[in-house]
């Protein structure tokens, strides 16, 4: 049996991580921690769902430390994150941590690779195996088509209320682009006289509008012909099920930053 903690329990993501744990016998819920405005603090997560769980919502991880092995964090401040992160690093007992917030910067990112030396963290931008697996046919296909003269574009779509462009997932897409195809420059959207497109970039599209979870298409396009990899998520549980599988892994692993290819043994 797993103890976590869920922070951003009112969040889209917390509220499904905690309706699916609810029903997992290898997890146990035993606190929520929310920002010090939430108006469910002092509640249960159980009242948040609508099912019997009596661990309570906090805001300060500090008082709820003892209790879990992993703390699931989806909150919507990267600051936050952080400073969760600095409290479980220095504790003396061992603990895990599962990121799935997105928007870090690039020195809020090595702040996490330094935690990472003093307990296990996995750190993903998407929890969901379809994805994992795109980011692997991502990676393959752009090593074969290196240097064929193939042009590359990202774009991405989610719901109206995401506040972070492009996605997490569509930088860890073009991370990983970039890396096997030795291209660097990267242009975010175009407008007006642009000239002819050089096959020396990697093109990305943010759209949002609606309710859509969050949809990825990456197109390797060259004169007569055009290869499309495309994942839809048309249901948050996807990630909130990752999520779980992560947090029951990484429990007992070295000190280090992980990722769900690590997760699923895709990198093995």
């Amino acid at each position: 049996m797993v103890n976590i903690a869920i922070s951003g329990i009112m969040g889209r993501m917390g509220r499904k991580i905690a309706e699916l744990a609810s029903e997992d016998k290898d997890v146990n819920i035993v606190a929520g921690i929310e920002n010090p405005d939430c108006a469910h603090l002092h509640s249960t997560v159980g009242e948040i769902i609508n099912k019997d769980v009596k661990a309570p919502v906090v805001s300060d991880v500090s008082q709820v430390i003892d209790a879990f092995d992993v703390l699931i964090d989806f909150a919507n401040n990267t600051e936050a994150v952080l400073g969760h992160l600095r409290i479980l690093a220095a504790d003396k007992n061992k603990k895990y941590a599962v990121i799935g917030t997105t928007g870090f910067n690039e020195k809020e990112l090595e702040e996490i690779k330094q935690l990472s030396q003093d307990m296990p963290i996995v750190l993903a931008p998407n929890m969901s195996i379809g994805v994992n697996l795109l980011f692997k046919l991502v990676e393959q296909a752009a090593k074969t088509l290196r240097d064929k003269g193939f042009d590359i574009e990202v774009i991405e779509m989610h719901h109206r209320y995401k506040k972070d462009a492009p996605s997490g997932t569509a930088v860890k897409i073009v991370d990983i682009l970039k890396k096997a195809t030795g291209i660097e420059k990267v242009v975010y959207g175009r407008q007006g006289l642009t000239g002819e497109r050089s096959n020396k970039e990697i093109g990305v599209f943010a759209l949002r509008g609606g309710d859509v979870v969050g949809e990825h298409t990456v197109i390797f396009a060259t004169m007569g012909e055009r290869i499309e990899l495309t994942h839809r998520a048309t249901s948050r549980d996807i990630f909130a099920k990752g999520a779980l599988e992560a947090a029951k892994w990484i429990v007992g692993k070295p000190n280090g930053l992980y990722d769900m290819q690590d997760v699923l043994g895709l990198n093995e």
